[in-house]
This record gives structure tokens, sequence and C-alpha cells, in this order.
């Protein structure tokens, strides 16, 4: 039988990452010369592609340890996770894009 998604569980979750993201922002490291309070957008997007990584080499880990058999990882765990890790890249790749058409719309201004 096939569980359904708890919708409750599913919210928490979500607030949860988002806690943990607004915790991320808050201590991410400061550009040099300007004041402690500011946020370095540098290393708030290597984080961002960090994290990304990290969810699909987890996925990847997932994947391999059911195509073997291991009786601790179930196809549910496997898909879940290589979902994750299909989102984080598509929210990642959308902010790129939007980066992209900015960098291009202020190239095109004139001075």
């Amino acid at each position: 039988m096939i569980n359904a998604i708890d919708p409750n569980q599913l919210l928490t979750q979500m607030r949860a990452a988002q806690a943990q993201a607004a915790q991320q922002t808050n201590t991410a490291m400061p550009v040099q010369g300007q004041a402690n309070d500011s946020v370095s957008f540098s290393g708030l997007m290597k984080s961002a592609v960090d994290q990304v990584n990290e969810t699909q080499q987890a996925s990847g880990r997932l994947k391999t340890a059911f195509e073997m058999g291991d009786p601790n990882v179930s196809l549910a765990d496997a898909m879940i996770a290589s979902q994750k890790a299909s989102v984080a890249f598509q929210a990642t790749l959308q902010v790129r894009n939007k980066l992209v058409q900015a960098y291009e719309e202020v190239m095109r201004m004139s001075v």
C-alpha cells in the first residue's frame, strides 16, 4: 500500500527548510569593506550551488544503494531524493537565468 503524504508533515518540513535558509543567510560572510550586516552575494550563490551539488550526490548514492539491493534503502527514499535534487537544480537554474537576464538588461542601458 502506498502511504499518503501528510500535509502537516510536509508543511513542517518546508518551514524547517525556510528557517535553515534564513539562518544560512544571516551567517553568510559579509563583503569585505562593508558593514557586518550585509551579505556577500557570491558567497550566498556558492553556498546554494554547493547545497544543490550535495543533494545530487546524496541522491546518486541512494539510487546506487537501491540498485545494489541494499535492504535499508527503499524505492520511495531513492525517488524522493531524486526529485529533491531535480527541484533544487531547476530552482538554481531559474535563479541563474534571472541573473543573466538582469545582467543583459543592465548592459543595454545607456550611460
